[in-house]
């Protein structure tokens, strides 16, 4: 059995993880501690990356230690420490890193340096044990993009976002609206209620050919519209929410269907059409990929709700991807606020 320490600071999270791999390759998450920065940064409507960096400090060797305590090992017990390196916000990367470092040195550990990213990526093989290669929906608050996963390490990008990433424009769109913060689960919320047919709302992008994202268009729109009926009244809220929903969920799926066309050019058949990210927790964006990937005849794969957001169980399990391929760092690991994930980009020539 192998067995990695998962440390995650990139941005308002601060998490820690044990997570084993059996001799049969099956994995277990033994401990997986998460604690919120959101009371801090709600009152600023976002986060504050100098907050964000102090409270990692504050929290994080005792993440840390109750991890390994409900896991019930010890760090001498472990085959490696591995960590968030980046993208992210400076301060917390360093946080985390430095503190991976230590522990390495300490106990003579491995050090694996993780991509972020690539940690959202790999976390359906941590779930669901899926096989290369697949088509990824990694959405966040700071990414969007769709990724051919051929392999540990080797991604294709075949489209992502010109302007904003897609939890980006929930949040904007919630701020506008004057709903709280992050303000995906708070749209979302008040789109159960809501009309999403009242407003005409653009759907950027629809049909274009390379399956790239702009969400900067419908948030002015939405901005347009709420402006023409104010003051809003909350089945304003409601329906706006409801109606800009509905043009994120129609440009997701356009979007995805265009990449899944194209995937064979690079990949071959994906084995599945996977969301991963914040926003893959949006129960409407993953009902209108579930029907999408039967349309294509795939399986669906998400996270739980819990290994959407950022957390070290993705950290640990992406570490231990790497560690049996020999994929180890040394001390001198560079703290990374960007890290693409794709080392190169293709073209979908999909009619």
């Amino acid at each position: 059995m192998k067995t990695v320490l998962g440390i995650e600071t990139t941005c308002d999270e601060t998490a820690a993880a044990i997570v084993s791999v059996d001799s049969d390759g099956l994995p277990s998450i033994r401990a997986n501690e998460v604690l919120s920065q959101i009371a801090e940064h709600a009152v600023y409507g976002g986060v504050v990356p100098e907050i964000a960096a102090r409270a990692h400090v504050e929290v994080l060797d005792r993440l840390i230690a109750r991890a390994l305590e409900r896991a019930g090992t010890r760090l001498a017990d472990l085959d490696g420490i591995a960590v968030a390196a980046g993208p992210g916000l400076i301060g917390g990367v360093l946080v985390g890193l430095v503190t991976a470092k230590t522990l390495a040195l300490v106990a003579q550990k491995p050090l694996l340096a993780v991509n972020h990213l690539e940690a959202h990526a790999l976390t359906a093989r941590l779930t669901d044990g899926l096989d290369f290669p697949y088509l990824l929906l990694l959405a966040s608050g700071g990414h969007t993009q769709l990724v051919a996963v051929r392999g540990v390490g080797d991604y294709v990008r075949l489209g992502g976002t010109i302007d904003d990433a897609i939890g980006e424009a929930f949040d904007k769109a919630a701020k506008l609206l004057g709903l709280g913060y992050p303000g995906g689960p708070e749209v979302e919320r008040m789109a159960e209620g809501g009309d999403p047919e009242r407003f005409a709302l653009p759907r950027p992008m629809l049909g274009r050919r390379q399956p790239d994202f702009s969400l900067s268009g419908l948030k002015t729109a939405l901005r347009i519209e709420a402006e023409r009926i104010a003051p809003l009244a909350e089945r304003d809220v409601a329906d706006l929410c409801a109606g800009f929903q509905a043009a994120v969920v129609d440009v997701v799926i356009d979007r995805a269907r265009i990449a899944l066309r194209g995937f064979a050019d690079t990949a071959g058949r994906p084995t599945a059409l996977v969301a991963a990210g914040g926003v893959a927790a949006n129960g409407a964006i993953r009902r209108a990929l579930a029907a999408l990937a039967g349309e294509a005849g795939l399986a669906f794969v998400a996270p739980p709700l819990n290994l959407c957001g950022d957390n070290g169980a993705m950290i640990a399990w992406a570490g231990l991807e790497r560690l049996r391929l020999g994929l180890v760092d040394d001390i001198t690991a560079p703290a990374r606020p960007r890290w693409p994930l794709a080392v190169e980009s293709a073209p979908v020539t999909a009619a």
